[in-house]
């Protein structure tokens, strides 16, 4: 039935929580298994659980650490946002290292220029390129007149018109070309496209080099995640600095296309790391009040890393020194090793008592406080369970248990969906850059992407603050999911009314509805990622929390894995794409609703105070009315129940099968 067996029911005994002002959710305490204390208890001491109080983490250890109020916690904050800068640079650098610039055979002029026009999207390169009709995996929307020129800044003055579309029979003569010029938009003399001519019947292999970053970053997640839950956050964020120090400075010295994507993918690996660890470690060093702002903060500096990148990439003007660059600031993590600790959090969950003391003796030797000031009488209780041997959970015990899972398995696919469907969203936005001239620049399309993110992000500090964490979530899926059907049933009805003359419509009214409905469903489908793990991160129990963001980073991966998949099949699919992500969408609408509300709660220690984690009804019952869910002050231990209906023991007259007594 997902409960726990007794000694580890009793090891794991939920805390007592207070409900936050949405009505959300509260851990109550199990009920005693053993209420009269008999001769079991008192022989099986030595399996017995540890103090509650040194369970409540948020409500006994970090008040008397001071919180955030003591001054060690605060650079501890602080060296968690400075890396988000450096992540940013590494995460938005395919727009630029694998930007497909335009091209033509070298001796003929940009006259006779063969591709098109790239755009960008978040988490990389999100737009559409174009080449050469000749390759089976891209398309050429050849233009019979105007003139283009590139980014190289050449005079262009007397360039003639580009070609008619070549005939079916000469596509292949396009590429018979052995030396090509480049005209590179955003901002490099030469790339990684112009360096190995990616280009006519190669050109598949810069999808593939894009495939090898975001594969990574899955199987990153996926890996790191269980591991970090396994030894701690600290050794995996060492490691993953140590590695991707190796493997990012050697894709600068790459001699191939095929060195450069498998270092991408090792490169990738790593980052993951960092990033799962550092997300864990900030949310799991904040009291209640704070953990949203702070990890909004974080944020915030990886966008800001994402609006410099383009003047990083225009003083570097190679590729190389672009990646080098962009690696190097990873050395100063280096002196992680001995300022960083690990997480007192996390030891205090497995139950590593003998190293949580001598962290914690660090934090009050750091911040000068008095250990006099243990009002609670922390340090007593442990020295008492120094002696306990420690326990540490792996994220495949969530399998076992009955509400845990299904919010985790809601929340990846939230956070597929709103990454999947950004693309969709980003790619119909940049398909009218022909009719949009502001459009049809690198840095236009780069900085409108950057821009919609960052307001999405200054409305999810508004949103979440007033609506909560389920509320807010809620509210951007369904803008996101009316935005995904308006643009594909209304777009659609226009189109058929412009074609008659008498309706008064003509195809711009429907290109300003597609912008319109593209820039809002870009907005909340960003705001739905970025939520969606963010609640993870607090309904996950801090034993396997890095397992559990694991998952949902892994799925956010998926998303944007479907970028470059619709790509390099020539765009084939992309309207059914769309059509299927937007059914998540609804399916999603109705999955947030069986979501807990995790708002001003203390974060769970162990999966039995993650099980107890239950959500409220958006309404309240009206008076005198019976519930037909369990609310959190009547919630039972269905281990108990299910054990007394083995035994032959009945239930007291009068309760119900979801354990209340009939009004």
């Amino acid at each position: 039935n997902g409960s726990l067996p007794p000694g580890d029911a009793a090891a794991s005994a939920p805390l007592g929580g207070r409900a936050g002002p949405g009505g959300g959710a509260e851990i109550q305490p199990l009920p005693p298994l053993h209420p009269g204390g008999g001769p079991h208890s008192s022989c099986c001491s030595a399996a017995a659980a540890p103090s509650l109080l040194l369970l409540d983490y948020d409500g006994s250890v970090l008040p008397f650490l001071g919180g955030l109020g003591g001054g060690y916690q605060k650079t501890l904050v602080l060296l968690t946002w400075i890396p988000a800068l450096f992540i940013g640079f590494s995460q938005f650098s395919d727009s630029f290292l694998l930007d497909q610039p335009n091209f033509w055979c070298r001796g003929a002029g940009k006259g006779t220029e063969l591709a098109g026009v790239t755009t960008t999207g978040r988490g990389g390169d999100m737009g559409n390129w174009t080449s050469l009709p000749t390759t089976p995996f891209s398309t050429a929307p050849w233009e019979a007149a105007g003139n283009r020129s590139n980014s190289s800044g050449a005079d262009g003055g007397d360039t003639p018109p580009l070609p008619s579309p070549p005939d079916k029979g000469d596509n292949a003569s396009n590429c018979d070309c052995h030396a090509w010029d480049y005209g590179i938009r955003a901002g490099l003399v030469q790339n990684v496209v112009s360096k190995w001519d990616l280009v006519c019947d190669n050109a598949w292999k810069v999808h593939i080099a894009k495939f090898s970053l975001l594969v990574g970053l899955i199987f990153g997640y996926l890996i790191t995640g269980c591991i970090a839950d396994w030894v701690g956050r600290r050794p995996v964020l060492l490691f993953s600095i140590i590695f991707i120090l190796i493997f990012g400075l050697t894709v600068a010295l790459s001699v191939n296309v095929t060195m450069f994507s498998t270092l991408r993918f090792f490169e990738g690996f790593c980052l993951a790391g960092i990033i799962l660890t550092l997300y864990a470690l900030r949310i799991e060093l904040c009291p209640p009040g704070k953990r949203f702002m702070i990890t909004m903060v974080a944020s915030f500096v990886a966008m800001a890393g994402q609006f410099l990148m383009p003047g990083l990439a225009a003083l570097c003007r190679d590729w190389q020194v672009l990646q080098a660059l962009i690696i190097c600031p990873f050395l100063l993590m280096l002196l992680y090793w001995s300022i960083f600790p690990e997480s007192l959090r996390w030891l205090m969950a497995t139950q590593q008592f003998e190293s949580a003391k001598r962290l914690i003796l660090h934090f009050t030797q750091k911040n000068r406080m008095n250990p006099e000031g243990d009002i609670k009488g922390v340090m007593p209780e442990l020295e008492k369970e120094l002696s306990r041997r420690p326990k540490k959970v792996c994220i495949v015990k969530v399998v076992g248990t009955r509400n845990l899972w299904k919010n985790i398995v809601v929340l990846c696919v939230n956070s597929l969906t709103g990454y999947g469907i950004h693309h969709c969203f980003a790619r119909s936005m940049m398909g009218h850059e022909v009719k949009v001239p502001l459009l049809e620049n690198f840095y236009a399309d780069y900085y409108t992407t950057a821009s919609i993110a960052l307001v999405s992000c200054l409305a999810m500090c508004v949103v979440v603050r007033f609506l909560g964490r389920r509320g807010g979530l809620l509210l951007f899926m369904i803008l996101t999911a009316l935005a995904s059907l308006l643009q594909l049933g209304l777009l659609n009805l226009i189109g058929k009314y412009s074609q008659h003359p008498d309706s008064g419509m003509s195809d711009s009214v429907k290109d300003k509805f597609s912008i319109a409905f593209s820039i809002v469903g870009m907005f909340a489908s960003h705001a739905v990622g970025s939520l969606s793990v963010f609640f993870c991160a607090e309904i996950t129990p801090t034993v396997i929390r890095c397992g559990g963001l694991g998952l949902v980073l892994a799925s956010a991966g998926f998303g944007m894995l479907t970028a470059p998949i619709i790509e390099l099949h020539n765009q084939k699919g992309y309207f059914l794409h769309h059509i299927i992500f937007a059914c998540c969408t609804l399916i999603c609408i109705i999955c947030i609703l069986l979501l807990p509300e995790s708002r001003d709660q203390n974060l769970p220690e162990n999966i039995s105070n993650g099980e107890h984690y239950t959500r409220q009804p958006l309404l309240p019952h009206k008076k005198g009315e019976q519930p037909l869910l369990l609310t959190n002050a009547e919630l039972k231990d269905y281990s108990g129940l299910h054990d007394a209906a083995a035994s032959g023991d009945t239930l007291p007259e009068g309760a119900t099968a979801n354990g209340m007594k009939a009004m």
